[in-house]
C-alpha cells in the first residue's frame, strides 16, 4: 500500500486577466522530501507557491496535505494551516524596523503569550544553530550581510518547527561559497525537524545539493519530475537546456506563451 503524500496537487489551475498561469499542475511530494522546483522566470513557480500556502486561491483543482483537502477552507482553518508551514522569501523579507530577535520570533510572538526574555532565548538559540553569534540577536537586518539575512530569515522560517518549509530562491544573489553554506543549513534544518521542503530554485548547483526530487515548471505545466539524479537524462528538450544553461534550445526559440508539448512523468 502506497504511503499518503505529505503534500499533493492535481489539476491546480490559475487564471489572471485571461492569462492562464497554471493550467493544471500535478505534484506529489512524500514526507520528509525535498522537492526543487525549477523554470523559467514567468513560468508559475511563484504563482504555485502562494497557491499552496493559501495566499492565492486557484480557479480549480485540488491541494491536499496528508490526505486532507485544503480547497474551500474558511479564514480560521486557513490560518491553522498556514502554522504547519515554515517559509522564507526571495529576497528575506525582514522587518527593517525591528531587531533580528522580534524578526526572528515575530510570527511566535503572535501565536502565544511570549515574553520578551523568552522570545529573546529562542531567538539567540535559533540563530546559533545556524553559525551566527548570540550578540547578532540585537543588530537590525541593514547591519548585516546578505549571507546573515539569508541565516535570519531561515532562523524565522524553522524557529517553530514547521512540518512543512517552503524556500524561494534561498540562494539568489549570493556568491557560491556563501550559498553552499545556505544550502547546507537547508539540508541540515531539513533533517533535523524531519520536514518536507519544496524549493524555488534557479541556481542548478544549489538544486543538486539540496533535492531529492525535481520538477520542471514551464508555461504553467509540469514538463518532467522525477528524482534529481535522473536529471541529466530526462529525455526532455526545455529541461536538458535549463538544466545545463543552454543559449540554444525550445525554451528560448518557442514563441511567447506557446506551451510544449513534451511532457514526461517519472
Amino acid at each position: 500500500m502506497l504511503a499518503t503524500p505529505k503534500i499533493e496537487l492535481l489539476g491546480v489551475q490559475k487564471t489572471f486577466n485571461g492569462h492562464h498561469v497554471l493550467r493544471g499542475v500535478d505534484l506529489s511530494v512524500a514526507s520528509q522530501e525535498s522537492l526543487v522546483i525549477i523554470g523559467t522566470s514567468g513560468g508559475g513557480k511563484s504563482v504555485l507557491m502562494k497557491c499552496l500556502n493559501g495566499l492565492i486561491k486557484p480557479d480549480s483543482g485540488s491541494i491536499k496535505i496528508d490526505g486532507q483537502e485544503i480547497l474551500g477552507k474558511g479564514r480560521a482553518e486557513l490560518e491553522n494551516l498556514r502554522q504547519r508551514f515554515g517559509m522564507t522569501f526571495q529576497f528575506g523579507a525582514l522587518f527593517d524596523s525591528l531587531p533580528i530577535w522580534q524578526n526572528v520570533t515575530f510570527r511566535l510572538r503572535h501565536q502565544r503569550a511570549l515574553g520578551r526574555a523568552a522570545a529573546r532565548d529562542i531567538a539567540a538559540k535559533t540563530i546559533t544553530q545556524l553559525g551566527l553569534l548570540e550578540s547578532v540577536i540585537d543588530q537590525y537586518p541593514a547591519e548585516l550581510s546578505g549571507g546573515m539575512q539569508k541565516r535570519v530569515a531561515l532562523a524565522r522560517a524553522i524557529v517553530d518547527e514547521p512540518e512543512i518549509l517552503l524556500f524561494d530562491e534561498p540562494t539568489s544573489g549570493l556568491d557560491p561559497i556563501t550559498g553552499g553554506v545556505i544550502d547546507r543549513l537547508i539540508v541540515n534544518a531539513r533533517k533535523r525537524l524531519g520536514a518536507t521542503t519544496i524549493t524555488i530554485s534557479h541556481d542548478m548547483a544549489s538544486v543538486r545539493r539540496i533535492a531529492d526530487k525535481v520538477a520542471m515548471i514551464h508555461n504553467g505545466v509540469i514538463l518532467w519530475s522525477g528524482q534529481a539524479k535522473d536529471m541529466d537524462k530526462s529525455g526532455v528538450p526545455e529541461v536538458h537546456q535549463f538544466v545545463h544553461g543552454l543559449v540554444e534550445g525550445p525554451l528560448t526559440n518557442e514563441k511567447p506563451n506557446q506551451a510544449s508539448e513534451n511532457r514526461a512523468r517519472p
